[in-house]
């Protein structure tokens, strides 16, 4: 979108008007010892030219090569029709209906993506997006801390939740005295054993990831139900793209989850060399009002007319202060565009079977990559579309040869557990042909041999 900066004149007559002479009279109240001064480090201004070269330069460095990473962002196919649509100027420019009576296209939008949320995942109510994934957790936390105001803060995190999620997490809680408690997993299974489980009444909630950091499937009914039997929240962190296939998280034991939020990329966001992407958050009706963010509501005028509105919004920017559940000022709007108009492209079918054809490739991958001497899959038992191998060779040496066939192998798990150094989590989506994953197996043979 087109930005024009003020004129010096344009500058000069507006400080005029308001009676001051120059910008810094407007900061004049800001002791001198808490300004920034000067911005040394910002390199000098470039011509029109020299930025395009610049772009092209950065442009040139993304990869070309075939990616079989997962770990939280995924290469999906999205229809070109997604982002011709959500690019075009109605929404391009769209920020955040604060005159909520004026936007009632953006309303509308963003109303049918909670629907589309609460669909996805059997509850009962969305707010209309977060920052990503990862914050999303975190207001989660949060959120289950407020409704149960009797607990101490102590939050049951298993470590099969997503490590950089987890420290997201611990960044925004430890400075209000909330504990994340680890909960080791069985090495035999990559998932939560119950018997690692222990609750007091400090507890708040327990965290189940589904699929896991690992892609294997926790048995969410049994976790679930124990949690609510020691009166603990549940909070379910799910890829929405698996409930096409998978329980959804409101269904899950007898009460289903209380709290459910996640990383909205997969539903047409391209990896985009990190982001932006979206997080979302679903709950139960009862904790609605608990609920971070913006929430949409539908209703009728005097003349019987639908229309669309701010509802239930009790944040910072909305003045009442003290009663604000978050910081979160704003959603992903076009990220959020473009996973509605995603989601709704494909249908309940088309989800199916991407999602069925995701679990295939990767089971395709991992018979394939296993064969091969030096390789071994570390955890039993039904995953989805990314698992974990052991490499008897470096992981890093291994990803680096890889990478010079324009291959990226998959993401390195040593940094963040030590005890599966030499573990390579792999996936293949729908994106992946046979031929690739064939081409990728007969590379790692080379790399390994």
């Amino acid at each position: 979108m087109p930005y024009i900066p003020h004129t010096q004149d344009d500058m000069e007559a507006m400080l005029a008007t308001i009676g001051i002479g120059s910008l810094d009279d407007l900061f004049d109240e800001i002791p001198v010892d808490l300004r920034c001064g000067n911005l040394e480090k910002i390199p000098p201004a470039l011509t029109e030219m020299e930025v395009g070269q610049l772009m092209r330069q950065r442009a040139a460095q993304n990869s070309s090569a075939v990616c079989f990473v997962g770990a939280g962002a995924y290469e999906h196919h999205i229809p070109a029709a997604v982002w011709e649509i959500t690019t075009r100027g109605e929404f391009y420019s769209a920020y955040t209906p604060y005159q909520a009576e004026a936007s009632q296209g953006t309303l509308q939008l963003l109303y049918e993506f909670q629907t589309l949320m609460a669909n996805l995942t059997g509850m009962d109510a969305s707010n209309a997006s977060l920052y990503d994934g990862a914050s999303a957790l975190a207001e989660a936390v949060l959120m289950a801390v407020r409704i149960t105001k009797s607990k101490a803060k102590r939050i049951l995190m298993p470590t099969t939740v997503h490590p950089i999620y987890r420290r997201v997490v611990q960044t925004l809680v430890k400075n209000q005295g909330i504990r994340l408690l680890d909960v080791p997993y069985d090495p035999e299974n990559g998932t939560v054993d119950l018997a690692n489980l222990e609750n007091d009444s400090e507890n708040a909630a327990l965290v189940i990831q589904q699929p896991n950091f690992f892609g294997n499937l926790e048995a969410v009914d049994e976790l679930t139900d124990w949690a609510h039997a020691q009166g603990l929240l549940v909070i379910g962190v799910v890829n929405p793209l698996t409930l096409a296939v998978l329980s959804p998280p409101g269904e899950w034991g007898q009460k289903g989850a209380d709290i459910v939020c996640g990383e909205g990329q997969p539903l047409g966001i391209p990896l985009s060399g990190g982001g932006p992407y979206f997080g979302f958050m679903c709950c139960k009706k009862a904790y609605i009002r608990q609920m971070p963010g913006r929430i949409i509501g539908r209703t009728v005028d005097l003349d019987g007319k639908t229309g669309y509105t701010l509802t239930l919004q009790a944040r910072e920017q909305h003045i009442r202060r003290s009663k604000a559940t978050s910081n979160i000022c704003t959603n992903q709007g076009l990220m959020v565009t473009a996973a509605t108009i995603h989601t709704a492209l494909l249908g309940a079918q088309g989800l199916e079977h991407v999602a069925s054809t995701c679990h295939s490739n990767t089971t395709r991958l991992v018979n394939q990559l296993t064969t091969i001497s030096g390789v071994s899959r570390v955890f039993k038992g039904p995953f989805f579309h990314e698992t974990v191998i052991r490499l008897e060779k470096p992981v890093k040496d291994v990803l680096q040869q890889l990478a010079a066939h324009h291959i990226l192998g998959g993401y390195d798990l040593t940094p963040y557990y030590l005890q599966l150094d030499q573990c390579l989590l792999v996936c293949a989506t729908e994106m992946r042909t046979a031929a690739e994953i064939d081409d990728y197996t007969d590379k790692l043979q080379q790399v390994m041999n």
